[in-house]
């Protein structure tokens, strides 16, 4: 491959330590990072944006944007303030104004929001760099304006997050550490972001998505590239610098190739989990979703999806295992495939032969030879399996389709996310069985499970949390929202010139602070 940055113009007359070449996992689906989105619009919407508060690479909660805040002896009141200086990259403040809009806009389409939003009585503005929210009962509010693990409740500007829905006119104004540059965007084929000398960072070193974010590169280039072997043919060529989201087939093809790093840059592995649809039969019924997770063998899906053992474990949690949360109660009898178990349990779920639609994509590899072996495995257990191939773009749309699987929608898929929004019940997705079908997709609904993820939310003891936390995950292994896979490692692959990465706790990677020699 030859000539991939021909068209490069003005990026090219500039020093070549000065543009960072990323090639990213997938194009950006949306550039609305506060909703559900693809990595991709969350790792732009994290170099655009700013947050409140940021987890490092632990984990652990950290004032970002805000300088302090107050919380009252009942825990209901919360006065914030922003750090001074603050400013959008038009040169406008950041404001009180432009931050309540914009919590208001993420409560109404995240699943954190959304749980946030019922406990929020109001928010209203002390002042330009002071507000208050005042809630109806305790809640953990740092936990839920540092979520990196779905929806971003990043700041917007008070115009763009009261004007609904992002369109192509939306302007990609925020405050954080790049600005993208709209005069060079070329859809499918190339995003251009540089360098804010507005941003003030903060003084502490960096970790995950808090400290200083210091951008040390002016010009960050976005290429989109077909597939996985022309992006590891750039790299070699030194075309581009960076491979975003390695499959794991290219990355032990590269392994090893002078002048080339392949690793992990966080040590939050990220479940891998099959997804029932829980609107239909089988799958409301809970004997047959019980008998998908004894028709397969864990240790079999890591072997077939991540190629090297330290690319993918086992792990029978709802939490992530390795997180602070990562328990396995409830999991015993689902550590073993146990197929005469899954028929008899799918005999008495009523199910009798019926198609099951299983989305399938081979361009997302891992997924792909994951679910021909998920076929394998439920045929012998006595399910009538239809595989449904398509790209990973229409997966992604066909699995948030309500509609009946013969009908365009779907009974199971497969799929990863990320562990730094899992380790929480309050953020975790896979494990919310909120009714009402507005949790994600599956739709799983379970009034005892949502019960106890209410009343973990909202147990200020650490001790009473973790009882609730043990209840809650044994419910979960008895109702099975989600079948665990197991949880994998997220790759990337670097020329060696390239120096200075930041451990980020989720999928999104992190491009401040790196240097180019």
């Amino acid at each position: 491959m030859t000539g991939l940055l021909a068209s490069g113009g003005a990026a090219l007359a500039q020093s070549d330590t000065s543009i960072l070449r990323v090639t990213p996992g997938s194009d950006v689906n949306t550039f609305d990072p506060t909703g559900p989105a693809g990595t991709a619009a969350y790792i732009h919407g994290m170099m655009v944006y700013d947050a409140l508060y940021g987890q490092d690479e632990e984990l652990r909660i950290h004032p970002q944007m805000v300088e302090r805040d107050e919380v009252s002896s009942d825990s209901l009141t919360w006065t914030i303030t922003l750090r001074e200086g603050l400013a959008f990259h038009d040169g406008s403040p950041v404001t009180t104004a432009d931050v309540i809009a914009s919590l208001r806009r993420w409560m109404g389409l995240d699943v954190v929001g959304r749980t946030m939003a019922l406990d929020v009585e109001a928010m209203e503005p002390v002042d330009a760099r002071t507000f208050r929210i005042r809630l109806k009962r305790a809640f953990p509010v740092r936990a839920a304006l540092a979520n990196s693990g779905s929806g971003l409740p990043v700041i917007l500007r008070e115009r763009e997050a009261s004007a609904g829905p992002f369109t192509r006119g939306t302007e990609l104004i925020g405050s954080g550490p790049f600005r993208f540059v709209a005069n060079e965007f070329r859809p499918g084929d190339r995003l251009v972001y540089e360098r804010f000398d507005g941003y003030r960072p903060r003084v502490e070193p960096p970790s995950g998505f808090a400290g200083g974010k210091v951008v040390r590169i002016p010009r960050l280039e976005f290429h989109i590239l077909p597939d996985a072997s022309t992006k590891a043919a750039a790299l070699q060529a030194g075309e581009i610098d960076f491979i975003d989201q390695v499959p794991f087939d290219q990355a032990e093809a590269m392994q090893g190739r002078r002048g080339i790093t392949v690793a992990a840059l966080s040590r939050i592995y990220n479940p891998f989990f099959m997804r029932p649809n829980s609107l239909y039969p089988p799958f409301n019924n809970a004997d047959a979703r019980r008998a998908l997770a004894l028709a397969i063998h864990q240790p079999d899906y890591m072997a077939v999806s991540f190629v090297r053992p330290e690319w993918g474990q086992p792990c029978h949690s709802f939490f992530v295992c390795g997180s602070p949360n990562g328990i396995t109660t409830g999991s015993e009898p689902y550590r073993q495939q146990n197929l005469a178990e899954a028929r008899r349990l799918l005999e008495r779920s009523g199910y009798r032969g019926e198609p099951i639609v299983l989305l399938n994509s081979r361009e997302t590899l891992f997924v792909g030879v994951a679910g021909e072996l998920a076929a394998q495995n439920l045929r012998e257990a006595g399910f009538n399996i239809v595989l449904a191939e398509s790209d990973w773009g229409t997966l992604m749309a066909r699995r948030n389709s309500r509609n009946p699987p013969d009908r365009g929608g779907f009974n199971l898929f497969i799929t990863s996310i990320s562990g730094s929004g899992v380790y929480s019940p309050l953020s975790n997705s896979i494990a919310d069985t909120t009714c009402g079908a507005r949790n994600f997709a599956g739709w799983a609904c379970d009034e005892e499970a949502a019960r106890l993820r209410d009343e973990y939310i909202h147990e200020p003891d650490e001790a009473k949390q973790r009882e609730i936390l043990e209840r809650l995950s044994r419910r979960l292994w008895d109702v099975m929202p989600t079948v665990i896979l197991g949880q994998r490692a997220q790759l990337y692959a670097w020329r060696n010139n390239i120096s200075g990465f930041v451990r980020s706790p989720s999928l999104i990677t992190i491009f401040w602070n790196i240097e180019k020699r």
